[in-house]
């Protein structure tokens, strides 16, 4: 029936995302109760002390959702939860989309099976289309479920936790359906202020400054990646022969290979935090999948300064764009002038 409602994703596509999804909320195991068991692991048991109280940071401090999303806990058993695969024309940065019930269209496939995934890119590599493909931490159902704190995502710091916990919760508190860009970079905006505000909350000056120093590098990677993809359309608008084409791209893609290794080692100190982005291949369905995330953050960040950072005035101003027709919404969230 989603097959036929979408008319352009398999039936065996929605059978592995069902039965994914369906073993992970099968496996979950109550926060509170491994908490308090004595046989939990202590690192384990420390880090859901943290989450457990990022949790209620997040909806007591940042105006999210009070419901039982990750206040459960699931082992996945491997480096990430799903696989997502992006793809883009050979020679544009307009990403290829599919479309879901619920999710609307989006620029990628999600796979909880490798061996699938790894398979459907082969099969969009065959058709000649540029392909990226990667390991995602944490997704959202966006309410419709509960769901869970993954082993994924206890890897890093509680940093990186209370992130990915502020940036998910911010997708069940706003979704617009079909608009990719929009819903990231609120939800970024969202985890990027809320970690300030919960660092700063916790007293964690060092963690604060070091938090401070990644969104900068951030900031100075995608405004590397903005610049090329700039670069990159005019190549692509060109009149050019194919040969042509194939070598301009390529000369594009090296050239931002030696921005990042000057940024890297000039204004970096050599920090190479960056380093496996830009030694495995670049591509337009790497670069399209990089803006997905960016390139309307600012704007967003813009809004919430004039919302008087107040989380509840800001998802109303959000929310009031997000309902308008698709074509004239990123122009009112740039010229926005007030929150109201």
């Amino acid at each position: 029936m989603a097959s036929g409602a979408t008319g352009c994703t398999s039936i065996s596509y929605y059978a592995q995302s069902f039965e994914g999804h369906v073993e992970i909320m099968a496996a979950r195991k109550n926060v509170a109760k491994l908490i308090r068991d004595p046989s939990t692991p202590a690192p384990l048991r420390a880090k859901l002390t943290s989450a457990s109280a990022i949790r209620r940071f997040a909806t007591e401090e940042l105006a999210l959702p009070d419901n039982n999303s990750y206040r459960s806990y699931v082992d996945v058993g491997r480096d990430d939860v799903t696989l997502a695969v992006f793809a883009a024309p050979q020679y544009s940065l307009t990403p290829i989309t599919w479309c879901f019930p619920v999710f609307g269209c989006v620029p990628y496939k999600g796979y909880f099976s490798r061996k699938d995934a790894l398979e459907n890119a082969a099969t969009l590599q065959r058709q000649g289309l540029d392909v990226y493909v990667t390991g995602i931490t944490a997704y959202s159902t966006l309410g419709w479920f509960s769901d869970p704190l993954l082993s994924t995502m206890l890897r890093q710091n509680d940093t990186y936790l209370a992130s990915l916990v502020f940036h998910e919760l911010a997708h069940q508190k706003l979704y617009v359906n079909g608009d990719s860009a929009f819903n990231e970079a609120f939800a970024v905006t969202v985890e990027t202020t809320g970690t300030r505000k919960w660092l700063r909350a916790t007293g964690n000056r060092a963690g604060l400054r070091s938090y401070e120093v990644d969104r900068k590098r951030k900031a100075d990677f995608l405004g590397l990646i903005s610049k090329t993809r700039d670069e990159l359309k005019q190549v692509y608008g060109s009149p050019r022969s194919p040969a042509q084409m194939a070598a301009a791209k390529a000369a594009t893609i090296d050239t931002l290979r030696m921005r990042y290794r000057k940024m890297r080692d000039k204004h970096w100190a050599g920090y190479r935090g960056y380093d496996a982005w830009f030694d495995s291949p670049i591509n337009n369905a790497k670069l399209a999948a990089t803006a997905v995330y960016g390139e309307e953050v600012p704007a967003f960040l813009h809004l919430f300064d004039l919302c008087a950072r107040d989380y509840p005035r800001f998802y109303a101003a959000v929310r009031r764009i997000g309902n308008l027709p698709a074509p004239s919404r990123a122009e009112a969230l740039k010229a926005a002038a007030t929150c109201d």
